[in-house]
């Protein structure tokens, strides 16, 4: 849990290792990136150097942030993992990647990406639910990405599977800018 002393100093970013194929979502993993770097925050990310992914780590150094990455081994083969980070982990299965991202960063800020990171930030915000943490989890709605997620949790509200205020573990912003800017909201109000 957040208290008065504490200072927020590393986001988790969840995203694609594609760059999807619209430019606006690239366009929005660097903006992150550099408005992580502007803002004095460090990343931590999936430690992979295509796709989203990169995009996001290669602004963040670029503004001269710490960049973390958690890699699976099993990655490592394809030979996607970042090398010019300012430390790359490597674990051995997609669980201990997540469970450590969770450890090492203050809040989960989320860019367009398929099944992985759906579930990454699903998870997430399970734990959240569950009070196994008190760390922010915002959408990045690039585009209108997750629209069609964001409807989906508004019915599970309304079918009585999710009550509202576990609805708003997970919030939805339009840009980077307001993500950061959130998140640094929100450790200011602790």
């Amino acid at each position: 849990m957040a208290s008065s002393s504490k200072t927020l100093r590393r986001v988790a970013v969840y995203c694609g290792s594609a760059n999807g194929n619209n430019p606006a979502f690239l366009a929005e993993a660097t903006a992150l990136g550099k408005e992580i770097a502007a803002a004095g925050l460090g990343l931590v990310y999936g430690g992979a150097r295509i796709g989203l992914m990169g995009a996001v780590a290669d602004a963040a150094l670029a503004g001269g942030a710490e960049a973390i990455g958690v890699l699976p081994e099993v990655l490592v083969a394809r030979e996607i993992a970042h090398s010019g980070l300012t430390t790359l982990e490597l674990v051995t299965t997609m669980h201990e990647r997540k469970a450590r991202m969770v450890e090492l960063a203050d809040a989960f800020l989320v860019l367009p990406g398929g099944y992985g990171t759906l579930e990454e930030m699903l998870e997430a915000v399970t734990w959240a639910q569950l009070g196994l943490h008190a760390k922010p989890c915002i959408l990045i709605n690039t585009a209108g990405y997750w629209d069609g997620l964001l409807d989906f949790l508004d019915t599970a509200v309304a079918a009585g599977f999710l009550c509202a205020g576990n609805r708003n573990l997970l919030q939805a912003v339009a840009s980077s800018s307001e993500a950061v800017s959130e998140v640094s909201t929100h450790f200011q109000q602790d």
